[in-house]
C-alpha cells in the first residue's frame, strides 16, 4: 500500500536499532539504512519531548547537503521520562537495576520523536505513551537483566520482552511507540506525503 505512494521517493532509515528496522520491514517499506555516529548531547534546559525532538533533528542534520531531491531521511529518538528526568540507556548492569527499581510501581512516559528530512525541509513530531509498572521484585529484575540484557534500551527495558509481560500493568497510548517508533503516525505521514 505505501510502496505505491512512495514509488517516486527513496526512503532512508538512519537507525541501527533492530526494532526500528523491523518496523519498516513490517510496514512493507523499501528502504536503505545509512548510519552516522552522532554524539547525543542536548542542552540542559530541554524537557521531555523537547529532548527527543532536538536529538531526532540533530541526527537528521548530520546528513545536511547529502540528500538527493527524491530522498526522505527518517531519524528518531526515544527516552523514558520519569520524575522530571530523562532516562536513556543504562550505563551498566547496576545502573539498569537502579532504573528498573525506580520505575517499579510507578507510571512513566515513553517519548519518541521522529524527523523526516528531505533536501528542502525537515518535519519533526513526537508521541507520548504512559506506561505503569506493577511492583517488581529484586529477583525478577535480576532475572530479566541476566537473561535479556536490555542495556541498549532507553529505561533499561523492552516492553515486548519478558519484563513487559510480567511487569507492565497499564499502558495508555501507542504500544509500538514504547518499542521505539509510533508506527501509525509514521505510516500516515508517508501515506499523505504526496498531498503535502
Amino acid at each position: 500500500m505505501l510502496k505505491e505512494s512512495l514509488k517516486n521517493y527513496k526512503l532512508i532509515l538512519a537507525s541501527g536499532s533492530p526494532r526500528r528496522q523491523q518496523f519498516f520491514k513490517d510496514l512493507d517499506l523499501d528502504f536503505e539504512i545509512r548510519l552516522k555516529e552522532i554524539e547525543e548531547i542536548y542542552p540542559d534546559h530541554l524537557k521531555a519531548h523537547e529532548i527527543t525532538d532536538y536529538l531526532a533533528l540533530l541526527k537528521a542534520n548530520a546528513f545536511e547537503g547529502e540528500l538527493n531531491e527524491n530522498e526522505i531521511l527518517v531519524t528518531s529518538d526515544t527516552i523514558v521520562w520519569h520524575n522530571n528526568k530523562a532516562l536513556g540507556k543504562p550505563k551498566d548492569y547496576d545502573d539498569a537495576f537502579q532504573i528498573l527499581k525506580m520505575l517499579s510501581n510507578e507510571t512513566h512516559e515513553v517519548i519518541t520523536s521522529v524527523c523526516f528530512k528531505t533536501s528542502k525541509n525537515s518535519t519533526v513530531f513526537h508521541e507520548i505513551t504512559k506506561v505503569t509498572f506493577s511492583t517488581l521484585s529484586d529477583e525478577s529484575i535480576h532475572y530479566y537483566l541476566k537473561n535479556y540484557q536490555p542495556f541498549d534500551k532507553a529505561g533499561a527495558y523492552g516492553i515486548q520482552e519478558w519484563i513487559g509481560f510480567i511487569g507492565v500493568s497499564k499502558i495508555e497510548g501507542s504500544y509500538a511507540n514504547v518499542m521505539g517508533m509510533p508506527t501509525d503516525k509514521v505510516f500516515n505521514y508517508l501515506l499523505n506525503l504526496n498531498n503535502k
